[in-house]
């Protein structure tokens, strides 16, 4: 006998599994639009054969994706239709799950990012009341002179600073800068001193790993006589990466040795 009844397709919160071909067995496979299909419980299955409601348990059971009945089938036999409840079940999304996809433009707000889970060019952005980006400038480093430095002429003599005021990752030490793990980038340098009584030229160079970085520009002052202070200034962007150093150099031709009496030397990575 046929099933007399409302038409199942409208009932809700279930599906109507795939139909079966009976044959001379008791298992058959569960599918939905050709998939596999793991009920819950047989609880959870209507099923009609010949006609009739089957009885849970008793009739039938379930194992994984299939349906085994209580005795075997014959070829003669009709399943009219095995319908599953569509179970609501609360469940923990599985870790790695989620995509961006899976999220909508714009629906993540600064309260659900804490401070430094966002990172730009390697370096950790905090997010402020009022959308300010900070603490992304490090490394970040000034040094100066402590006491006056002798340089002789016409030799390149590295410079020395021999106090710090700023060095936010501990990465200056010997008077060179050297680029921390992770903090790969373009870093803006800027160095001066000052010399007394010069005459000539007066030069500041900037070193990179121990060579001088020729597509830095030199700081100079030119002096056609005596001047009681020729003070030179550099500044200079520089990619870096881990392990990297930077020094500063200087030269002079006034024919003497000459006392710098101020330099400085510092530096940060750009954004």
């Amino acid at each position: 006998m046929a099933y007399i009844g409302r038409d199942i397709s409208n009932l809700s919160d279930r599906a109507v599994l795939d139909n079966i071909t009976t044959s001379a067995t008791a298992t058959f496979n569960l599918l939905l639009n050709g998939v596999a299909y793991v009920p819950s419980s047989a609880e959870s299955l209507t099923v009609s054969l010949n006609g009739v409601i089957q009885k849970p348990q008793s009739s039938y059971t379930v194992s994984g994706s299939t349906i085994v009945f209580a005795s075997a089938l014959t070829s003669s036999d009709s399943i009219d239709f095995i319908l599953a409840e569509r179970a609501i079940t609360l469940t923990t999304v599985g870790s790695g799950s989620v995509g961006t996809s899976q999220l909508v433009d714009g629906s993540v707000s600064n309260a659900k990012l804490a401070n430094s889970s966002i990172t730009l060019n390697g370096s950790a952005v905090s997010l402020g009341g009022s959308a300010t980006v900070g603490g992304t400038n490090t490394p970040a480093f000034t040094a100066i002179l402590d006491s006056n430095q002798t340089m002789s002429p016409n030799t390149t003599t590295k410079l020395t600073f021999t106090s710090e005021l700023l060095d936010t990752d501990n990465a200056f030490a010997d008077s060179k800068f050297t680029v921390p793990s992770g903090k790969d980038g373009n870093y803006l340098f800027n160095a001066k001193f000052r010399a007394s009584n010069f005459s000539q030229t007066i030069n500041i160079y900037i070193y990179k790993n121990g060579s001088e970085l020729n597509t830095a520009f030199r700081g100079n002052v030119l002096s056609s006589g005596t001047v009681p202070y020729g003070a030179v200034y550099l500044t200079a962007i520089v990619p870096l990466v881990a392990g990297d150093y930077i020094e500063i150099y200087g030269d002079h031709n006034s024919g003497s040795t000459q006392s710098l009496t101020t330099k400085a030397f510092q530096g940060f990575k750009l954004l």
